[in-house]
């Protein structure tokens, strides 16, 4: 791995000087003193890095250092993050999973506290960093993840989506929702969360190599231990896709396949259907529009989904090239 910049605080605590902006008041002096390491990796991320980058400076709370690991972009990305003032890592596309490339930029972050990105999430307003932060102020508290709300131009499905698994209250899931919420109990997003690094090092990071559900590995097993997750809806960012049937397809393969290679996981898959339950609010989202025409779309969206998550899960008796054709994110 190859760094632009090899220079890291020696401490990881400190009470640097932070002033909240008029409209949203000062940060309490007890979340002040904490460093924030924020971690995103790229590719070929374009220039909305550098909004993503200008953003997360300008926030109530700024972060202690930006790391952006960058995995073989030809769009001048890896010149964006040095001039937006990020330390650089380079790795290669053999190199990279979801959770090592993670675990990789985790290493050389000398925050206390960890905060993951992707590229492509925008924080909605200043106090993004200091909601994360507020939440893990609680010592039970394990990992904190952000409030996702759709881009303008998302569809009424994908808006529907967001809604569903966003919703605008905040809440604590822990150990005793497993009878009820299963495997949702663990459901985190690493579009935007966060988490102290002594509790990342002590539950031994994100599960590796892994190319899916790295966030919801680490929080389950957080859970089992003992510890809360933590959705704070007042952290938010603007995030939201436009895939397609077949990127959907691709996309729930890897879904399936990581969850085959980390079996322990599967006894909670079949408790909550929370599936169902959000195929079910889109349907009455567009019987309530009036826009019968895309539900032959949802149809084949929640198809592709599904055959893509079965195939995943029994990925072991494909031959190895469909293994690569179906995946979204593993090397050729």
């Amino acid at each position: 791995m190859h760094t632009n910049n090899q220079t890291a605080a020696a401490n990881e605590r400190s009470t640097p000087a932070v002033s909240g902006s008029e409209a949203a008041g000062p940060v309490p002096a007890a979340f002040a003193g904490d460093k924030v390491s924020v971690i995103i990796p790229t590719r070929n991320a374009g220039s909305e890095l550098t909004e993503l980058l200008e953003r997360l400076r300008t926030q109530t709370l700024p972060p202690h250092e930006i790391i952006v690991i960058d995995t073989e972009s030809s769009d001048g990305t890896p010149e964006r993050a040095v001039r937006g003032g990020a330390r650089l890592f380079s790795i290669s596309r053999a190199e990279f999973d979801h959770g090592g490339a993670r675990n990789r930029a985790a290493r050389e972050a000398s925050g206390c506290i960890l905060m993951f990105m992707t590229q492509d999430a925008i924080p909605d307003n200043a106090r993004l960093i200091e909601e994360l932060v507020r939440s893990l102020s609680d010592s039970g508290t394990g990992y904190v993840y952000a409030r996702q709300l759709a881009r303008r131009e998302a569809d009424v499905l994908e808006r529907m989506s967001r809604e569903f698994n966003y919703p605008a209250e905040s809440r604590l899931k822990s150990r005793e929702d497993l009878p009820q919420l299963g495997l949702k109990t663990f459901f985190c997003s690493n579009v935007c969360s966060a988490m102290r690094k002594e509790t990342f090092r002590a539950m031994g990071g994100f599960a590796e190599p892994t190319f899916f559900n790295e966030d919801l590995f680490l929080a389950g097993k957080m859970v089992l231990e003992g510890y809360q997750i933590a959705y704070n809806a007042e952290a938010r960012v603007i995030h939201s896709h436009a895939y397609t049937p077949m990127q959907q397809f691709k996309r729930f393969y890897d879904n399936g396949t990581s969850m085959a290679e980390q079996n322990w996981i599967l006894p909670y898959a079949g408790v909550g259907k929370e599936g169902s339950g959000l195929v079910k609010a889109q349907l009455r989202a567009l019987m309530e529009a009036g826009q019968w025409r895309k539900v032959p779309g949802l149809v084949a969206e929640n198809a592709a989904k599904l055959i893509g998550f079965k195939l995943g899960i029994h990925h072991r008796r494909l031959p190895k090239r469909l293994q690569r054709v179906f995946s979204m994110y593993r090397p050729g």
